[in-house]
């Protein structure tokens, strides 16, 4: 039987997909471990990790097993960590976040003597976990978080984190010129050379659910007076825009699942690099939906790292960091 030859395609995009080396090769995104940062939860007053119910895997530190965690994490080749603290005790204006002898300052020091020449040691610079009432920041006195007061704060927080050696100080806050103040604030106590992310485009999301239990958040209420709205995508760029302005180093988009169109934007807008945080929610379900069966736990995990580099990511904040890197090493 013949066929006329108007009958078939003279274009065949599929002749790039016809074999494992040719899609290898065609492949215009990739993930590689040195992109990937592992976010990592330290509790005061611990003996031994906790595990965290809401996400399967993760845990709340003791020191000895933050360090092992961080080795390991070298070792499989990811970028950098991001420290958080989970202090024993907290008050209004979260005083344990620059203490130098707090939770994460301490947790922070002891990283950067046995990982520091591995890989990024980076800390959150927040207020949330320190303070009683798991505001980003100080109350006024109507109960409303005042943003110049909490810059004091920040500025403070800073400098101890950058004197207990941190590398990059994330800067998640969402306060108004809170990249400013602290890069004034370092560059006055020599610490020129602190890079910071500002977690410009930080939605205030419904899927931070299971971060709240990892670090035993006291928050009444919520975060939508100083957290974006989810609904407005010019609002991410121009806080990207601003911080870039103000002298973040790098900046974030986060979380990043629901939020990839804002990231293409960002990418497209800024001049440094940008950053993406695959939250803990985002997390959970592929876990969940993994333990119940119903996807591919292995190839689920990747392609939404994927997904995220796409996008414009230049690197993923992901709590699958080390598993991730350990298997694309593996090929």
């Amino acid at each position: 039987m013949s066929f006329p030859s108007a009958g078939f395609p003279e274009v065949r995009p599929r002749r790039l997909r016809r074999s494992p080396a040719v899609r290898a090769l065609a492949r215009e995104t990739s993930v590689e471990p040195r992109q990937l940062v592992l976010p990592m939860f330290v509790r005061e007053g611990v003996n031994e990790a906790a595990p965290i119910s809401s996400m399967p895997g993760v845990v709340q530190h003791s020191m000895d097993s933050l360090r092992r965690a961080a080795v390991e994490a070298a070792e499989a080749g990811v970028g950098g960590v991001m420290l958080f603290g989970v202090p024993a005790v907290r008050d209004a204006a979260g005083s344990g976040a620059d203490d130098p002898n707090g939770i994460l300052n301490v947790a922070t020091r002891a990283l950067v003597d046995e990982v520091g020449d591995a890989l990024v040691v980076q800390t959150d610079l927040c207020l949330d976990e320190f303070t009683d009432h798991g505001h980003c920041g100080v109350l006024a006195a109507d109960g409303s978080v005042d943003n110049d007061a909490t810059l004091e704060r920040y500025v403070s927080m800073a400098l101890a984190q950058a004197r207990a050696g941190s590398h990059l100080l994330g800067l998640s806050g969402m306060m108004d010129g809170q990249v400013a103040a602290i890069r004034r604030g370092l560059d006055a106590e020599g610490f020129t050379d602190t890079l910071l992310l500002g977690y410009a485009a930080k939605y205030a999301s419904a899927f931070y659910g299971p971060f709240r239990e990892a670090v035993d958040s006291q928050l009444q209420g919520d975060r939508r007076t100083y957290q974006l709205d989810p609904g407005n995508r010019r609002e991410g760029i121009r806080e990207a825009l601003i911080d870039e302005a103000e002298g973040a180093d790098i900046v974030m988009v986060k979380p990043a699942m629901s939020f990839l169109d804002v990231l293409r934007e960002v990418r497209d807008a800024v001049h440094v690099p940008v950053w993406a945080y695959q939250i803990s929610g985002e997390y959970a379900m592929i876990e969940a939906a993994a333990a119940n069966g119903w996807i591919d736990r292995r190839a689920a995990v990747l392609e939404s790292l994927l997904s995220i580099r796409r996008a414009g990511a230049d690197a993923v904040l992901t709590y699958w960091a080390t598993e991730a890197a350990t298997w694309l090493r593996e090929g």
